[in-house]
């Protein structure tokens, strides 16, 4: 069976717009300026920035201002429980699955909140399983992370595609292991010089759309040597496709 490797953040689902929606709440709740949303999504980096970091970045803004308990909820769950997963994405994993493709989420971050988007979405019921960063000891684009995906499933991962917004993460990892790989550049330039990805999608509809259509043919069945005269059949020689 062939093998996709989706990224979760971002690709799957639209992080960045359920973290806005999260922020834009809890500024509203705090009485705190609206402008500071800008600040707020700047200094996440779309999730790149280490919670550690933005808790600290928060809270020496806001001081007294805001809970730390609530600083912690942002983060912790404001994307998590505002994630939604697009109709059309949907629809691509299940095309993916009536094609015979073994889909798996491979995505950075904290564990928990990481399936709590996998499971609140439906995600969880659409592939065939997933791996977090913080539970397998490492993050992409560490080649161990992805064959720890493949070995979750019980495939090689030669063969395999990979989709991701992150050219970093994703498509540098793919690209050092070999791998085939869709790009979710949501209308940006690619601008690395060092590696590209075999394809540049949207949206992850269609990069999902543009790997299973490249799933390779099976070689036709050999033809059978008559066995009437006695001698021993002979094995056909494989032709060599140009």
């Amino acid at each position: 069976m062939p093998l996709l490797l989706l990224d979760l953040d971002n690709t799957l689902v639209d992080r960045d717009a359920a973290f806005r929606a999260a922020v834009s709440d809890f500024l509203a709740e705090y009485g705190l300026p609206a402008s500071d949303l800008a600040w707020v999504m700047a200094t996440d980096a779309g999730g790149y920035t280490a919670r550690h970091d933005v808790a600290t970045a928060l809270t020496d803004r806001y001081g007294d201002a805001v809970p730390t308990a609530a600083v912690r909820a942002l983060l912790d769950t404001g994307a998590a429980d505002r994630v939604v997963l697009a109709q059309t994405a949907r629809d691509a994993l299940l095309k993916a699955q009536a094609d015979g493709w073994t889909c798996v989420i491979v995505t950075n971050g904290r564990t928990v909140q990481q399936e709590a988007k996998i499971r609140n979405t439906g995600l969880d019921q659409l592939v065939q399983g997933w791996v977090v960063s913080e539970g397998v000891g490492h993050k992409k684009p560490a080649p161990e992370i992805f064959q720890a995906a493949a070995a979750l499933v019980g495939l090689p991962l030669p063969g395999a595609w990979v989709i991701g917004d992150s050219p970093h993460a994703d498509i540098a990892g793919a690209d050092a292991l070999g791998l085939r790989c869709v790009w979710v550049s949501d209308g940006r330039v690619w601008t690395e010089d060092s590696y590209r990805p075999t394809h540049v999608a949207d949206d992850v509809a269609s990069a999902i759309d543009h790997a299973i259509s490249r799933r390779p043919s099976p070689p036709p069945p050999a033809r059978a040597t008559p066995r009437g005269d006695g001698r021993t059949p002979r094995t056909p020689t494989p032709t060599r496709r140009r």
